[in-house]
């Protein structure tokens, strides 16, 4: 028995013994970089614990540390010192403006697959605890069209896909999802996909954009996706990136704060509920590890 199916094993025996609710996991992702990707993340992020949700945000972008940086704080751990020094989950947890958490992903994900079962088992215990620690948990990903990416993509339920009107930036939106569709693993009736506008003049403008994208995307991939909405473009949220200050925070009456505002109460809105499929985190990593068996 290989480890993925030995990971598989643990996870189903400990869900059946598992009686709380699992987090809800939301990937947010992007073409190519540079589009406000991570901005996303960690603005749905505080907008989400404003409504009241625990939040915790693991930063998968392992060539870059945008979230730290917004964040302002580097973090004393990652999940490579949860895999391999020992570090329990509660350990590698940054908290950062308004108690939302932040896991560094750093280079601990790329050797998961070679872990042994006690291994699995101490890391499965440790990543359920997520489940009790947060309601929500968002995978922040690298853009474009890596393997690493596409197997975060394919482990979720739920994709966001974050893009602006620059015509590269659509092309490498429509670049990742015809990856992403070709993947042996992906499921279009397990993971929904919606689609962010950012850095438009108005909402007429996003929705031009994700008819543009949506109509190539649906003709050659025959993949269905939903319109979330569109972040304007808006001065005071570049002001706040500099000053390392998530806007909804620094700035909440801000149009690009109402915006995310928006957008998180739409992902929040409960006719959504039942059509998102909850794995819990240990339940998504195992998708991840199952990926480099295959």
């Amino acid at each position: 028995m290989d480890q993925a199916e030995q990971l598989r094993k643990i996870i189903k025996a400990k869900h059946v013994s598992k009686s709380g609710p699992l987090a809800r996991v939301i990937t947010v992702t992007s073409g190519k970089g540079g589009v406000g990707k991570s901005n996303t993340s960690i603005n749905l992020a505080i907008w989400f614990r404003k409504m009241g949700k625990r939040v915790i945000i693991l930063d998968a972008d392992f060539g870059l540390a945008n979230i730290e940086v917004m964040f302002g704080a580097v973090p004393k751990h990652n999940l490579f010192d949860l895999i391999y020094q020992g570090k329990s989950i509660k350990e590698i947890i940054t908290w950062g403006p308004m108690e939302v958490g932040f896991i560094s992903g750093g280079s601990g994900i790329a050797g998961m697959a070679n872990l042994s079962k006690e291994y699995l088992n101490y890391i499965v215990q440790n990543l359920e605890e997520l489940d009790s620690i947060a309601d929500v948990i968002i995978v922040d990903t690298g853009a474009g069209i890596a393997d690493a990416v596409l197997e975060f993509l394919v482990a979720s339920g739920e994709i966001l896909i974050v893009t602006t009107p620059e015509p590269t930036s659509i092309t490498d939106s429509y670049s990742l999802l015809k990856a992403l569709r070709r993947h042996p693993r992906f499921s279009p009736e397990v993971s929904l996909i919606k689609v962010i506008a950012n850095r438009v003049e108005n909402e007429r403008e996003g929705e031009a954009l994700f008819q543009k994208l949506n109509s190539v995307v649906s003709r050659y991939l025959k993949l269905s996706m939903t319109y979330l909405g569109a972040i304007p473009q808006d001065a005071k949220l570049s002001r706040a990136v500099m000053q390392q200050t998530p806007v909804s925070l620094k700035e909440p009456t801000a149009k690009s704060s109402q915006a995310y505002e928006r957008l998180a109460r739409e992902l929040m809105d409960l006719k959504e509920g039942p059509k998102v499929r909850k794995r819990g985190m240990a339940g998504f990593f195992s998708h991840i590890v199952a990926g480099r068996h295959n």
